[in-house]
């Protein structure tokens, strides 16, 4: 092992054994490798779980797992964590004392960024040099990193040492505040280690299915349910299960992201290799921002005039003191027996005469629709009791809303578009998109008047409480 020293740049360990020392030949292989990788797809990639191994074997999965970021995002920081393969120790290492000398220069290290996690989390963070010296994990996303974007960026290189479950949780708690649009998360790992050729594709397969679920605890299980079947020569199934872990557990609250699996292959797909008596398995994974406008399913003009129609008859029958109407399901289109929250509004003389739903719907839309329209004149505290009289003179609204995503920034609210949804210590106000439009309040308008009027925590009372916000697909 090198000597370690103090304020110095971390040198190459793999250099010339798992990818090419020289730089123009580097650089060759990254062109060779991202020419045939998997394009990329116009997401904004927030996390990637991508190979380590020597590039001829895990290069192409590499390549195309990079190939998905666009290069002319400017992330803040760049979070690259990977296991240990040499040592074992409490909580995670940071390399914070100077930058990564690579082939091609320098990479780069936020040390203050760094030091502030060695220094504020003592519990769960050090700043070891010795973990970092011959490791692999990190060294071989550099060249992919650096051949991808065109921005500047700083990297976070965290080594992880522990297997205990619980630090890995506790780890995650410290990061997931950095985990935000801003910045990028890079996890290394392969993934079976040295089964045959059809156990290791098999393995491989239900590994990722975990992985993907988003649930910590179901690749726990299945990382568990793969020791116990026995797989002949199975030494590992997911080389680097504690720093996979741990992203798992700082995205599993955020409904903001999704998982999708890249590529597949392993050693015994390269001709260089050609063994399928013991491999190891790559996949590359991406995590995305999904648009918040994302379309669930799309309410055709038949679908609105049937709602409408149900929403009608059930107003009028509550209004009259009858039973909703409506019971047949057959010819019914399936949008229409989806579980969604909605609204149903009520106006008379462009005026709100009553206005009630729910934000999630445990029924199918036709029935939730019909139980609101049956509620909203009759149960509106705002308002007296609609009246048979007043039926030919309302309008009717209906709001289908879409899934809710929380924010973390009100920059993130787009007013007359986005809907809000506030929650603090059990008291909860909503606001629908059209809301902001008819009203012409700011942001902070938007929100105190929810924040007061709705929720009932405040003007000012949004500022410390949970803020989601969702669209809608409004009709007459």
């Amino acid at each position: 092992m090198r000597p370690v020293t103090e304020n110095t740049d971390r040198i190459p360990a793999v250099a010339g054994l798992f990818y090419p020392a020289e730089t123009a030949k580097l650089q060759e292989e990254m062109e060779r490798l991202f020419k045939s990788a998997i394009p990329y797809k116009g997401e904004h990639v927030r996390a990637i779980i991508v190979p380590h191994a020597g590039y001829q074997f895990s290069g192409g999965v590499a390549a195309s797992s990079y190939n998905q970021i666009n290069g002319d995002t400017r992330y803040k920081r760049v979070f690259i964590i990977a296991s240990s393969h040499h040592h074992k120790f409490r909580g995670a290492s940071v390399w914070c004392d100077g930058d990564y000398i690579m082939p091609y220069g320098k990479e780069k290290v936020d040390k203050a960024f760094g030091k502030m996690l060695a220094g504020n989390f003592p519990d769960v963070f050090s700043s070891d040099q010795r973990v970092h010296i011959e490791e692999h994990a990190i060294e071989t996303q550099l060249p992919f990193l650096h051949h991808v974007m065109k921005c500047r960026y700083s990297i976070v290189p965290i080594i992880i040492g522990t297997d205990d479950p619980y630090i890995c949780r506790e780890i995650a708690k410290v990061l997931t505040p950095y985990f935000s649009p801003e910045n990028l998360f890079i996890v290394s790992s392969d993934f079976s280690h040295y089964p045959e050729y059809s156990a290791a594709v098999e393995n491989d397969r239900k590994t990722m299915e975990a992985i993907i679920s988003g649930n910590p605890e179901r690749l726990l299980r299945r990382l568990r349910k793969n020791d116990e079947e026995g797989i002949p020569n199975l030494l590992t199934s997911l080389c680097g299960w504690t720093s996979v872990l741990i992203l798992l557990e700082i995205i599993k609250n955020d409904e903001s992201v999704r998982y999708y699996p890249v590529e597949y292959k392993n050693s015994g797909d390269e001709p260089l290799s050609g063994d399928h008596e013991r491999v190891v398995g790559y996949w590359g994974i991406k995590i995305v921002q999904e648009s918040v406008d994302r379309v669930e399913f799309e309410l055709s003009e038949a679908d609105k005039q049937t709602l409408l129609s149900i929403a009608k008859k059930s107003i009028e029958a509550a209004v009259n003191h009858k039973k909703p109407f409506f019971n047949e399901t057959r010819d019914l289109s399936k949008n229409l027996l989806s579980l969604c929250g909605l609204f149903v509004t009520i106006y008379k003389n462009k005026e709100l005469r009553g206005c009630l739903g729910r934000m999630n719907g445990d029924m199918p839309l036709w029935r939730l629709v019909q139980e609101m329209a049956s509620i909203v004149p009759v149960h509106d505290y705002r308002f007296d009791p609609l009246t048979s009289d007043e039926l030919g003179e309302i309008e009717i609204e209906i709001s289908v809303l879409s899934p809710l995503r929380r924010v973390h920034d009100i920059s993130e609210i787009r007013l007359g578009v986005h809907g809000i949804y506030i929650v603090k210590a059990g008291s909860s106000g909503v606001f629908l998109p059209q809301v902001a439009a008819e009203t012409g309040w700011s942001v902070e308008e938007f929100l105190g008047h929810c924040s007061r009027d709705k929720a009932g925590i405040g003007w000012e009372g949004w500022r410390e409480a949970e803020i989601y916000v969702f669209t809608a697909t409004v009709f007459k």
